[in-house]
């Protein structure tokens, strides 16, 4: 697998045999993977509010209906 730097970006080569872009900047790599679980997290967490929301209001109802 032969890959050569591409100009005008540092973190960046092409291998030769696929001619796919390979980005080798760990750092940024890295910080995408922690957004991406930052994300995930969030979504999680307002999943779990949906639900407890859903259960307070079937709560509240058996209350009223009583």
């Amino acid at each position: 697998m032969r890959k050569i730097k591409i100009d005008n970006n540092f973190d960046l080569e092409r291998d030769l045999t696929n001619h796919a872009v390979i980005n080798n900047n760990k750092t940024a790599y890295n910080q995408r993977l922690s957004q991406i679980a930052k994300r995930n997290k969030q979504s999680d967490e307002l999943a779990e509010m949906k639900n407890d929301i859903a259960e307070i209001k079937a709560l509240l109802k058996n209350l009223g209906g009583k």
